[in-house]
């Protein structure tokens, strides 16, 4: 304790610490260190120059993000957008980081070195030891690598175990602070959701390993997993219903090959109740995002099931999943990752799912339907998992499986799962565009 009482600093003095040119690294989503990124805007005022900040995932509404005195001013780079960083791309002060994230951290360590790392912790154990519990999609790495290592101690962070724990010996600079855990509500399923959900479920086996990611479609597929046995965990993120799924006595984790008997997931994120679950929990563990979603890892589990969405996908099974056009809305994550993981397990599928179609307004304010599975992506559109990766897609109107098929079989099925008002132009245009021959059909 005298060695943690000598480490505390208030947030004035750690943003004294921070110099010209410097590359800080926050915790992903629920693990940044709010009060430090609140008053990061006051480097601004003291005349530090060329800060730069990659983060993931951000929720501290700090004015160097929302305030136009401030905005621009420090290097915002981040690996996945939230609202306030698309806002501010189109003001050119936030740029995006292209990843996948089992090498988000690696990589950018690789371009930039981290001389600042800043996240939040729990309060030390009785050996000593803290818990950066709710990531460790980078933060470990990052962390190791950096010239300063600054923690905000929250009694409210939950403790986990894995590879967020690290002994107050390895950390430089510690805060005292007191904020609750910010949290993201369920999303309640539509009733396309529901439907989607529950084709994904049929096709879930007793003793599956899934991965999930958050929302309403995805929530909507757990929800219509309450008849399975034995499932397990192997996820990037740990979400509010994987908890009730194991609270039912669904989640059992028993067929795992990789972490057997336990939850294993890379960052949590979510309400009070998954946080309670999460606290001083051996059967939970955070992993290092390097390893666990790594393909070759995710692999190693037999049954693997990945489930993740999409804005569009093309005829050739293209996934567009993070942006619109050349517009930046979201990031990569782990899609790819967890994609291709499952399908180098044995018996490992992996499901895109989106609606069939959604409701554009053009610039005179006219209110249309487009659909979502097209010939071609938007101009500029990101490909977030390729058409050699794509195994199955899900619409309210099917499952496209596209694993092994040409081209001319993935229009057919995708054109089969696509909403009926637009099937016959999507097959069209791929005609007259060369996708397919002419006489396919």
């Amino acid at each position: 304790m005298d060695n943690y009482s000598a480490k505390l600093i208030s947030i004035d003095k750690a943003l004294s610490l921070i110099k010209d040119g410097d590359h800080i690294v926050s915790g992903m989503a629920a693990a940044e260190g709010r009060e430090f990124c609140l008053n990061l805007h006051k480097l601004i005022d003291r005349g530090v120059k060329d800060i730069t900040i990659s983060n993931c995932l951000p929720l501290a509404e700090g004015k160097y993000l929302t305030d136009p005195d401030y905005i621009g001013k420090i290097n915002v780079n981040s690996w996945f957008y939230t609202p306030q960083l698309r806002r501010n791309h189109a003001l050119d002060a936030v740029s995006y980081i292209p990843n996948h994230l089992h090498s988000a951290g690696n990589k950018r360590s690789y371009h930039l070195n981290t001389n600042v790392f800043i996240a939040n912790a729990t309060p030390p154990d009785k050996h000593g030891f803290l818990s950066v519990s709710l990531s460790a999609a980078y933060e470990r790495g990052s962390r190791e690598n950096a010239g300063i290592v600054i923690l905000e101690i929250n009694p409210n962070v939950p403790r986990s175990f894995g590879d967020v724990e690290v002994h107050v010996n390895d950390v430089d600079y510690l805060i005292e602070t007191d904020y609750q855990m910010p949290e993201v509500p369920d999303a309640e399923p539509t009733e396309l959701d529901n439907i989607i959900g529950k084709l994904v479920a049929n096709e879930i086996q007793d003793g599956d390993c899934i991965q999930l990611g958050i929302g309403g479609m995805p929530n909507a597929i757990a929800k219509s997993l309450y008849n399975k046995k034995d499932l397990g965990v192997h996820t990037e993120m740990l979400t509010n219903e994987m908890v009730r799924l194991f609270k039912a006595g669904v989640i059992t984790n028993k067929k795992k090959k990789i972490f057997p008997g336990k939850m294993a997931c890379t960052f949590i994120f979510g309400n009070r109740e998954l946080y309670d679950f999460v606290d001083d929990n051996p059967g939970l563990l955070v992993i290092r995002g390097d390893y666990m979603n790594d393909p070759n890892i995710i692999g190693l589990n037999d049954n693997q099931v990945s489930i993740n969405s999409s804005i569009e996908v093309d005829v050739t099974g293209q996934c567009c999943s993070e942006s619109i056009g050349t517009r930046q809305i979201s990031g990569t994550g782990g899609q790819s990752d967890t994609a291709i993981g499952a399908q180098r397990s044995i018996g490992g599928r992996s499901y895109i799912c989106l609606y069939s179609t959604a409701t554009v307004k053009d610039k005179d304010g006219q209110v249309s339907r487009t659909s979502k599975i097209v010939p071609t992506l938007k101009e500029g559109a990101i490909v977030s998992l390729s058409r050699m990766d794509v195994d199955r897609v899900v619409t309210e109107y099917g499952i496209a499986e596209l694993r092994g098929t040409n081209v001319r079989e993935r229009v057919q099925r995708l054109c089969a799962i696509a909403h009926p008002d637009f099937r016959e132009d999507i097959m069209r245009q791929s005609m007259e565009l060369g996708i397919i021959g002419r006489k396919s059909f």
